[in-house]
């Protein structure tokens, strides 16, 4: 086994019988740890009773963090005209229609929210097997198949993010960085937590909520008290 750095050592003893605390007390222990030289990401895992293989089970969703992610989120746009316009305005990175059907084609990914108005999804219905394992597919569900462009853009840019339940029933994002105030993050986490729990779906059987877990990109995960993340 690899000898663990004095970083990660201390960190995990830090972490040591810790489970089932407050956001506010696993907050401020993940910040305290998150050492980093970069500005580590802060991220949630939900384990939720459902099984996403079946339609009415699905979970998924689109929660705007009212404190941000601190991500810079790259946009493109597949749009023609005026609305490829109104894209550029509003601050997409990449904007375009067959051409950039072709980009993607070609392995250009350097985007991380895809929107396209709804006449465009024939085009960007040939990239389903591209976009849609990397969680970029456009979905009208969630707000990227549309003609409002700007309102979609300004929204990924001002820290609008998508959740999607995966194999096994885990949805999981980053909610902010380790560089953000404490009282920030709480409360972008319980913003995270409330949209997943109104997006439980008709089929959910028995507990919703089954496991929260939060972690910084280099640290350990330390568990939530559902019921403390859930609070108002």
């Amino acid at each position: 086994m690899a000898k663990l750095g004095k970083r990660t050592r201390a960190a995990r003893e830090a972490f040591a019988g810790k489970s089932l605390v407050t956001v506010e007390e696993a907050v401020a222990l993940i910040k305290a740890n998150a050492t980093s030289k970069f500005d580590e990401t802060i991220d949630i895992a939900m384990n939720l009773g459902v099984d996403t293989r079946h339609a009415d089970q699905m979970v998924r969703g689109v929660v705007g963090l009212p404190n941000g992610t601190g991500k810079a989120m790259r946009v493109a746009v597949f749009a023609r005209g005026p609305k490829a316009d109104e894209a550029k305005a509003a601050g997409a990175d990449v904007v375009g229609a067959e051409d950039l059907m072709e980009a993607v084609q070609g392995g250009n990914l350097d985007f991380d929210r895809c929107i396209a108005t709804p006449d465009m999804m024939p085009i960007v219905g040939r990239l389903g097997k591209i976009l849609g394992p990397r969680n970029l597919m456009p979905n009208p569900k969630v707000g990227t198949v549309t003609m409002d462009v700007k309102a979609a853009v300004e929204a990924a840019k001002g820290g609008e993010v998508q959740f999607k339940a995966e194999k096994g029933g885990v949805v999981h994002a980053g909610v902010g960085k380790a560089s953000f105030d404490e009282a920030k993050l709480v409360e972008n986490i319980r913003a995270f937590v409330a949209a997943v729990s109104k997006a439980k779906p008709s089929g959910a059987k028995g507990a919703y909520m089954k496991k929260i877990a939060l972690s910084s990109t280099m640290g350990p995960g330390v568990t939530v008290d559902i019921d403390n993340a859930a609070a108002e």
